[in-house]
Parts: structure tokens; C-alpha cells; sequence
């Protein structure tokens, strides 16, 4: 396992597309004031001894000593040992609805929006939880298989978006379905199912599969964002969606629904609206369930790595400083730069 002990270094990484910049601007320059003096090729008989190609490569090497330098103050560390170790904790699948219903903007800043950061905070919360993500339209699929790596987690989370998913539509049953296949086999664990909808289920058998997943010893809860009242959905053209008729498309929360599934799956259901109460009615319900011993494989023993990259830094910075920008006389016969 690689890592870096001080990866805040690595942002000083963007002065190099910089400095290139500025050499590209530099050479531009250099080139048109040697216009001025008179023809290229005859002020390229008059300098034998300028290599051009030299420039080149002590330009690159410098570049290069300066990307190594920026990677060994991050402290590249190399875990040598892997341990698997119990820890008290439960096990969340979280369910996302992306269908084009989610773009509405009901909720700040649109409903799929908010959902994303009720679902980071939550995972913000977890210390040695394992938690998955499913995402679902008129189809499911697993977006993050169940894991403890919480980075890894909001990195596929700020991916999601609904072209994701082609079939549109929105498929409770599946997701819900596909969710209980995506925990570990490891018992005595608390489970929990999340889904986050605004309860459009066009295809119906949600509540049926809810109380199965219960039956399995997993709670399902609902989060059902948006206003029962109704929103346009955002065509991403600066309009609104239209239906055939030419009407724009509202999208309702379907209350009765999620209630409905709620209940069926053992679990509670979370009105999402403009205000934080979701979020701590949340992390309230999920820390009643119950704690089980969860296997994670942790990475100990980091290596430190910085001195290898500081060798290699050192050669570099020799092999640019012995490299002349003009040929020399001695080693003229010695051709490894033909400019």
C-alpha cells in the first residue's frame, strides 16, 4: 500500500505546468528577438558551439528535479504489512435514485445535490463502519461495493450523475433488491439499507422487497427528498422538461410511498427538506443499530520512502549540472546531442 505522509506538498506540483509556461513564453520570445538580428541559419553558423538540444534537456532535468523534490517532502511511505483486524462497527448500503426526476430543485441546491451531501456527512460520521453505494433509475447497479474506505467512498459519490444510468425511470424493487446482495456474509452484524428518492416508483414490488430484506435481518430506511407539492425538472438547457404534450413535467415526492416501504422494510422514513433535521434524524436512527465484529484489512509498518526519491533527486540535479549549455571543444567528437 503506497501513501504519502504529507500529501498537502504534492499541491506545490502545479508550479511545474507553470514553469513550462513560462519557457514556452521565454523561447518565443528569445526566437523573435534573433529574428531582428538577422537570418536564423546564418546566426546558427556564427554560434557553432550553441546547442540547442542541451537547453532542452537541462530545462527537462530541472523540471524534473523539482517535480522529485515536491514528491520527498510528501514523504512516500510504503506499507509493508497487512493485518486483519476486528472492529466494532455495522454495515450501511446507501441507495441513490439519479433518475431526471432528481434534478429538481425543490431542495437547495436540487435534489441529488442534497442527497450527495447527506450521504458524505453520514460517511464523514463512520469510523470502523463498512458502507457501499448502489445507484438506480429504471435500472441498479453497484456504484462502490460495500468498504471501509471512506475516501474511496465520497470520491465515487461526487461522480454520480444521471446520465449514468440510460433507462430512465425509477425502480425501488431492484434497488432494493440489489442492495441486500451487496453486504458481506459476516454475522452478527447491524445492517441497514438507505434509500434516498423522491418515491416515483413506476414499477412497483418495492414494498414486497423491503419486507424480504428485513426477513434478512436488514432495516431499510427511506429518505424521501423534495416537496409533495411539486418541482419542473431541469432539461440542463436552461429550460425545463416538457411531456408530449408540451406541458413542463412536475415531479412530487411521493410520500406514501416511502412510507409505505419504510414499513415494510423495518426501518423509518426521513422527510429531506431545506433544513439539517434529516441529516440528524439520520445519524440518530443508524446509531441504534446494532454493532457487530467487522473484518478490515489495515496497512502498518509504512516504510519511509523519501530517500530513494532524494537519490534519485541528487542524480538528476548531477547529470544537469555536468551537462553544458555549449558544446565542448574537448568532447567535440562525442556526438549525444546532433543540435
Amino acid at each position: 500500500m503506497f501513501r504519502f505522509e504529507d500529501p498537502a506538498y504534492l499541491y506545490l506540483l502545479i508550479l511545474i505546468p507553470v514553469i513550462i509556461l513560462i519557457r514556452m513564453m521565454g523561447l518565443r520570445k528569445r526566437r523573435q528577438q534573433l529574428k531582428k538580428f538577422g537570418d536564423p541559419l546564418l546566426l546558427k553558423n556564427l554560434m557553432p558551439d550553441v546547442s540547442r538540444a542541451r537547453r532542452e534537456v537541462k530545462f527537462w532535468l530541472s523540471v524534473a528535479a523539482i517535480a522529485l523534490l515536491v514528491v520527498m517532502l510528501a514523504r512516500p511511505q510504503m506499507g509493508t504489512k497487512i493485518n486483519q483486524e476486528q472492529r466494532q462497527g455495522i454495515e450501511v448500503i446507501m441507495a441513490l435514485d439519479i433518475s431526471n426526476s432528481m434534478k429538481a430543485e425543490d431542495v437547495v441546491p436540487s435534489r441529488l445535490d442534497k442527497s450527495k451531501m447527506l450521504i458524505e456527512n453520514l460517511v464523514d460520521n463512520f469510523t470502523n463502519d463498512k458502507v457501499g453505494l448502489v445507484v438506480f433509475a429504471g435500472d441498479a447497479f453497484v456504484q462502490l461495493p460495500i468498504t471501509s474506505d471512506y475516501v474511496s467512498a465520497k470520491m465515487f459519490l461526487q461522480n454520480i450523475d444521471p446520465s449514468l444510468i440510460a433507462l430512465q425511470g425509477t425502480n425501488l424493487a431492484e434497488a432494493i433488491e440489489l442492495s441486500s446482495k451487496s453486504f458481506t456474509k459476516q454475522e452478527g452484524v447491524g445492517r441497514a439499507i438507505i434509500i434516498i428518492t423522491d418515491g416515483e416508483d413506476h414499477e412497483g414490488g418495492a414494498v414486497e422487497a423491503a419486507k424480504e430484506a428485513k426477513k434478512n435481518g436488514m432495516r431499510v430506511f427511506v429518505l424521501g427528498v423534495g416537496s409533495p407539492k411539486g418541482s419542473p425538472v431541469p432539461d440542463g438547457s436552461g429550460g425545463y422538461m416538457k411531456d408530449r404534450t408540451g406541458q413542463e413535467v412536475m415531479s412530487a415526492l411521493n410520500e406514501d410511498m416511502c412510507k409505505q416501504v419504510a414499513k415494510a422494510g423495518g426501518g423509518a422514513y426521513i422527510h429531506v427538506d431545506n433544513t439539517n433535521l434529516a441529516q440528524k434524524q439520520l445519524d440518530a436512527e443508524i446509531g441504534k443499530l446494532q454493532k457487530g465484529d467487522i473484518m478490515s484489512v489495515v496497512y502498518s509498518e509504512y516504510d519511509e520512502q523519501f530517500q530513494a526519491v532524494g537519490i534519485l533527486l541528487l542524480l538528476v540535479l548531477i547529470a544537469e549540472t555536468i551537462i553544458l549549455e555549449s558544446k565542448n571543444p574537448l568532447l567535440s567528437r562525442i556526438k549525444l546531442f546532433k543540435k
